[in-house]
């Protein structure tokens, strides 16, 4: 099969621990040809389909800790081939956030795409309607106490009513712009101004939950099933967050009663929806975030425990293609 994967940079791949070079290096091994492009690499002209300027790679088998050379290309910029997206058999979007406003235009026109016969996963209608914070509301079942607001008078309710909070930005990754407040309210009200702008802007707030000592857990879910170890990001020293961009360690366990009642309840709803690939973050028995866009963790699950997880996703993959029974 020809996959397209429209990504961040090639260059810029930590190859040691990058998910998308996981699937790429499985895709590559079971024989698939593989092409990438950016997310500025996509044009639609009236009269042509959505067009790709691609490069076809190949993978030199060199990886690991600072390893730049570990793909060919037949093409260097600015002189990519020129690929309609409907021609391959499947477009891989894997660019990482923020989800800001050439990410939103980049679903659009792999939208259209879709429209004219191209195979996108995740499908773009699905990235757009599940933003990474807020899509957890429509299962409050699994989410602890949460508020989503502009208001500073709510937000200093909210912390009278819990004391201990975590405040966050819906536009946030790995772990940016996240904040404690605790009992005593401390700089509250200038975090909420940090935050909302001066009401300008949404934000999210959460009961802090203990159990984050013991990790924030990405729980993956790919063609509605879960993988069945969790990654445990565990903060260290005395940061609150566990996100591994934030210094967190990264710790895979088996997935608690909990974990796999979360995943196996959202898991068939969103496979459903075109979403062949979740992570969802879970800390304690409660789920905080629904990751859409580039979730990752694949390299560490597979180091720690021998489960292949790039293997799940490409047969996942190929059975939504209908290449596999």
């Amino acid at each position: 099969m020809k996959l397209l994967f429209v990504a961040d940079p090639l260059e810029s791949f930590k190859t040691h621990k990058d998910s998308t070079f996981a699937m790429m290096r499985e895709a590559a091994r079971r024989g698939h040809t593989l092409m990438a492009c950016e997310p500025k690499d996509l044009r639609w002209q009236r009269g042509e389909p959505v067009m790709g300027f691609v490069r076809d790679i190949t993978l030199t088998g060199r990886s690991g800790y600072g390893v730049k050379d570990w793909f060919e290309a037949a093409q260097q910029a600015p002189d990519e081939r020129p690929q309609p997206l409907h021609a391959v058999d499947a477009v891989i979007m894997r660019k990482d956030p923020p989800f800001d406003s050439e990410y939103f235009y980049a679903t659009h026109l792999l939208g259209q795409a879709e429209r004219e016969g191209a195979r996108v996963f995740n499908k773009p209608a699905a990235l757009r309607d599940h933003p990474e914070k807020l899509a957890i509301l429509e299962f409050p079942q699994f989410i602890g106490p949460t508020l989503v607001t502009r208001d500073a008078a709510d937000v200093k309710r909210f912390h009278a009513e819990h004391h201990d909070i975590i405040c966050k930005p819906l536009d946030g990754m790995g772990g940016m712009g996240i904040f404690r407040v605790g009992p005593d309210g401390l700089n509250l009200g200038s975090i909420t101004e940090t935050l909302n702008r001066d009401g300008a802007q949404t934000l999210m707030v959460q009961k802090y939950l203990p159990e984050i000592v013991k990790g924030d857990k990405r729980v993956l879910v790919i063609g509605g099933k879960p993988v069945p170890f969790a990654l445990a990001r565990i903060p260290q020293g005395t940061e609150i967050r566990g996100n591994l961009a934030a210094g967190g360690k990264g710790v895979a366990q088996p997935l608690s009663e909990a974990d796999r009642s979360i995943a196996e309840a959202l898991g068939p709803v969103l496979a459903e929806r075109g979403l062949l690939l979740v992570g969802l973050d879970v800390i304690g028995d409660r789920l905080t975030e629904i990751n859409v866009t580039s979730p990752t963790g694949f390299a560490e699950i597979t180091a720690q425990t021998g489960f292949d997880v790039a293997a799940m996703f490409v047969d996942a993959l190929e059975a939504a293609l209908g290449a596999r029974p």
